[in-house]
């Protein structure tokens, strides 16, 4: 096997044991961004000497020499970080976000800065302002938004781990979608300090991986308490040391009783069927919970919040304090729409518009305040549910996924997909996507959900199930 095959743990192994070095594991994922990334494309920018420059200078750190990528929406000190906006430029922040630093002192290794939907508004990777990206499991499909890029730089084998974001399913469903693992934290476990916002509520960086334990060594990196984050939890630091001895005997999993009449793609039925059934042979008590609220109300109140966050998180970018702007504009308002009709694509200025229409004051206690107040039986249902199970299985998407291009015109699946993602962050729940096997070529993922702070017994539950489904294989990338 090639460097690049292994997982973050195997990895680690190989590099105490001298297996290969630093320098042959970065010339190995080099090797193999170079081959895969014209079909692939999830780079936006590339760091490979200022990598190469960084291998020896943690030699006895944790993550020593390995390889990483981050969703371009996480600020790097003078590294193009665009957002996949082109109203952010050529824009090199003046620090980096406090969840790469943390990784970076780790001693990991930055490969570069990938693709996204622009702000992170989208579902597909395909809205960004550099072209979409694509599946490595079948070039001619999507992997899944916002944070495909992350999604599928894993899955190709780039790199063994990544960092994106979630602020409605933007980790969960690009990991279904790609065949990996990744974990939607609780709200506040990671610090959000240096993240570009799309809904200040509601994002949240995680992590990619191809095993759950090397998803527990990342979070026992990045989930601290940071004073630059005042959303960031202040208890100690949670335990996600990676056990052999954990069981679901006796525990609870709840399926949730007004998404049963949902029409699942075959695969993702019988996913579904075979979850159950290893949950059950490991002991756990298969119940079911239901949340009314949240099936009537949750998708308008998500939407109604995101695009009034939205709007106001995007007011910063005008063309003067940074990124893209015009010189020859006769006054300020025609150069705030030049730089803005310019520099936002279509889906961030459709939901600009639609949040600064719900925040007017004529509408904004009829929509915007009627959100938050949703928003807080929405939690509260949550917590009554989690009084009476211990997780929560549902799928992540109904469907595997679709063409590039291809417009979805079944509204009613469209509706369910959000509603299966979009809850977890009103309520800042945590929410892991897991790898369970593939349809032909497709992998095929699930998600568990669990009550706020229980990222470590989720992870722990994961890592149960992985012993049944196994761990994704490294897609082709297109490569014949």
């Amino acid at each position: 096997m090639q460097p690049f095959e292994y997982n973050l743990h195997e990895i680690l192994e190989k590099l105490a044991a001298k297996e290969f070095s630093p320098a042959e594991l970065f010339e190995s994922c080099k090797n193999r961004i170079d081959s895969c990334e014209k079909n692939i494309h999830a780079f936006i920018t590339r760091t490979d000497e200022t990598a190469k420059a960084q291998l020896d200078k943690n030699p006895s750190s944790p993550l020593a020499g390995v390889p990483t990528v981050l969703k371009d929406n996480l600020c790097t000190k003078g590294i193009r970080t665009t957002a996949a906006s082109k109203i952010l430029g050529n824009w090199k922040p003046p620090y980096d976000a406090s969840a790469w630093k943390d990784l970076r002192e780790a001693g990991a290794i930055l490969m570069g800065k990938v693709n996204m939907d622009e702000f992170a508004m989208g579902n597909t990777c395909g809205n960004s302002a550099f072209g979409p990206t694509a599946n490595p499991n079948d070039i001619s499909r999507v992997p899944g938004g916002s944070s495909g890029g992350s999604a599928a730089a894993v899955s190709a084998g780039y790199v063994p781990f990544a960092l994106g974001s979630d602020t409605g399913g933007s980790i969960r469903q690009p990991a279904s979608y790609c065949g990996v693992y990744g974990l939607k934290p609780t709200y506040g476990m990671v610090s959000r300090y240096g993240l570009i916002s799309y809904g200040s509520s509601l994002d949240q960086i995680g992590p990619f991986a191809r095993t759950v334990r090397d998803l527990q060594l990342v979070m026992s990196l990045i989930a601290k308490y940071d004073p630059m984050d005042s959303s960031c939890f202040r208890e100690k630091h949670p335990d996600f040391t990676h056990r052999e001895d954990v069981s679901l005997k006796g525990k609870k999993v709840a399926l949730v009783k007004e998404f049963q009449s949902f029409t699942l793609d075959a695969p993702i039925a019988e996913a579904m069927n075979k979850v159950k059934k290893i949950l059950e042979d490991e002991g756990a008590i298969i119940t079911e919970v239901s949340l009314p609220v949240i099936a009537r109300y949750a998708v308008a109140c998500y939407y109604a919040l995101a695009m009034s966050e939205a709007h106001t998180n995007l007011e910063r970018y005008d063309g003067v304090r940074l990124g893209y702007t015009v010189k020859d504009a006769t006054g300020i308002k025609e150069m705030f729409e030049r730089v803005r009709s310019y520099g936002f694509g279509s889906e961030v200025k459709s939901r600009i518009i639609a949040g600064t229409c719900l925040t007017e004051p004529v509408r904004c206690e009829e929509y915007y305040v009627a959100a938050t107040k949703v928003r807080t039986l929405i939690a509260q249902e949550f917590t009554r549910a989690f009084g009476e199970t211990d997780f929560i299985l549902q799928p992540v998407t109904p469907s595997l996924p679709p063409k590039i291009g291809e417009v979805d015109e079944d509204e009613l699946k469209g509706y369910e997909t959000d509603l299966y993602t979009l809850p977890v962050n009103l309520a800042g729940l945590p929410g892991l996507s897991f790898f369970t096997g593939y349809s032909d070529t497709l992998p095929v993922g699930l998600q568990l959900i669990g009550p706020r702070w229980s990222d470590p017994e989720l992870l722990n539950a994961g890592v149960i199930i992985e012993r049944h489904t196994g761990s994704p294989k490294i897609a082709n990338g297109g490569l014949k």
